[in-house]
């Protein structure tokens, strides 16, 4: 490796701040700036590149083929999307991951994941907005707003990938940042909602970039007395046992994972760690464990998406339930603590059928328990 690599390398390392000589900044391609163009003017949320396939536009939840578009091969996805990478994420996806990564140009700011399929290059671009999202904006069922407010422990946000969990994660700290004077740490792969220093102080930290992986940043994090930590995903079960020990010792944390209910939350930890282990993460889940909030997204009549979702406040059941590993016990638990502000997914999709916004047979389809739709 040449002198040269080596300087490049330790920018990266440092933040990739861009000196002149060193490193330029991500450049797409003029064929991806193209589509990024269209993708603006549709009004979409994410651009797919598969091979096989013209390029594709996300719209109001519907993938829609951009116009005279031909289908594309991997390289020509290549071709277009690695110049828009940062050195780091090239080299990783050089060396066969699938990677993330930030773009800002003229048109905004996008997520970038370069992967393969089949032995081929594809790619997701979503588009990510200008500014956090306010929690009052977004619709979220009654009662979501409260997690906001929780001091200490851990805030779980399930639900599917595109379900809105990074959008409401960031609406969480758009709202603290706002009203309390508290010192904020994100990690995130990649960052996505960008927040300015209001009444409390928000450092981003950026996987890749800022920190080698969410283990070594979190832990890190800790150190900073932060009052409240982001950690965009909890990936391994490494991450997971710094972010139950930090909710333990009094910061709020606030993490996504990919689940569909309150039960498969605490199962997706638990089941993260070996079997030997399984038994004392359960018992430190049920003491840092403060709530659970799964959502999803339905087509709203009259075009649009209308959140819907599952809220458990965890009580003392709920608490006994995850020690015992008795999880199919939690739905009940969450109508047995409605008055604190627990509701059920049949709940949230019945009060939207009553205010008109769904219809009733889109709600019978996503309900976990069909027979509670009214």
């Amino acid at each position: 490796m040449s002198d040269f690599d080596d300087a490049v390398d330790e920018l990266n390392a440092l933040g990739e701040r861009s000196v002149p000589g060193t490193s330029l900044p991500p450049t797409p391609s003029p064929k991806l700036e193209h589509w990024l163009i269209e993708v603006s003017r549709l009004g979409a949320t994410d651009l797919l590149l598969v091979a096989g396939a013209p390029p594709s536009a996300r719209i109001d939840g519907g993938m829609v083929p951009l116009g005279g578009e031909a289908p594309l091969d991997g390289d020509d996805i290549v071709q277009a999307v690695l110049g828009a990478l940062p050195p780091h994420a090239v080299r990783a996806f050089q060396n066969g991951a699938a990677v993330d990564a930030r773009l800002r140009t003229d048109l905004g700011r996008f997520r970038v994941n370069l992967h393969r399929e089949r032995g081929r290059a594809a790619a997701a671009v979503r588009v990510l907005p200008a500014q956090p999202p306010r929690l009052g904006a977004l619709n979220l069922p009654p009662g979501v707003e409260a997690l906001s407010r929780i001091p200490r422990g851990l805030v779980l946000v399930g639900g599917a990938t595109g379900m809105g969990k990074t959008t409401t994660l960031a609406a969480f700290v758009d709202e603290i940042n706002r009203r309390d004077r508290k010192h904020i740490v994100t990690i995130e792969d990649p960052i996505e909602y960008e927040h300015r220093h209001q009444a409390s102080i928000v450092e981003h930290v950026e996987i890749g970039i800022d920190a080698p992986d969410f283990p070594i940043a979190l832990r890190a994090a800790v150190r900073q007395a932060p009052d409240v930590i982001v950690v965009g995903e909890m990936r391994d079960p490494e991450t997971m046992q710094i972010a139950l020990a930090a909710a333990e010792t009094g910061h709020v944390v606030y993490s996504s994972v990919h689940t569909t209910d309150a039960a498969s939350s605490v199962g997706r930890i638990a089941d993260a760690f070996p079997a030997e282990r399984q038994a004392t993460v359960r018992q430190d889940l049920a003491m840092a464990l403060a709530a659970i909030y799964v959502q999803t997204l339905l087509p709203r009549k009259g075009g649009g998406l209308v959140p819907a979702g599952e809220l458990l406040l965890m009580s003392y059941g709920a608490r006994q339930h995850v020690r015992k590993n008795a999880l199919q016990h939690l739905h009940q638990e969450i109508t047995l603590t409605r008055k604190a502000g627990s509701f059920t997914l049949e709940d949230s999709l019945n009060r939207l059928v009553r205010d008109g916004l769904i219809d009733r047979a889109d709600a019978v389809t996503r309900a976990v328990h069909p027979d509670e739709i009214l």
